[in-house]
């Protein structure tokens, strides 16, 4: 059971975008896609980076599996995954100021 719960075994499912926005039609597409990441349980780290918390590679493959089929017709998206051990390694800074990465989300799920 302890392993179930591995640092090397849960994921971080990390996606980056950059998203025309110089129509109408265009505003719409990247509305709509940050609204479907958010529909599937992505938080915003940064304004064109969101993140989702995975308890498995397996599950972690069911999300990006998600992202790949509503991606906008524009644009770039890049999707990255990296274990919880990677992702807690990470330093981040506001204001020249170090501060911890966030806490893992605790995601109810029901089978």
């Amino acid at each position: 059971m302890q392993d179930r719960f591995s640092e090397y075994r849960i994921m971080w499912v990390l996606v980056f975008f950059d998203l025309p926005t110089d129509t109408k039609k265009e505003r719409k597409e990247a509305a709509d896609f940050r609204k479907r990441l958010i529909v599937d349980g992505f938080i915003m780290f940064q304004f064109s980076i969101y993140m989702r918390h995975c308890p498995s590679v397996e599950n972690a493959e069911v999300h990006i599996k998600r992202v790949k089929n509503f991606l906008p017709p524009s644009g770039q998206v890049g999707i990255l995954s990296i274990t919880d051990k990677q992702f807690g390694s990470m330093e981040l800074f506001t204001e020249k100021k170090h501060r911890e990465p966030p806490t893992e989300n605790l995601q109810l799920e029901l089978f």
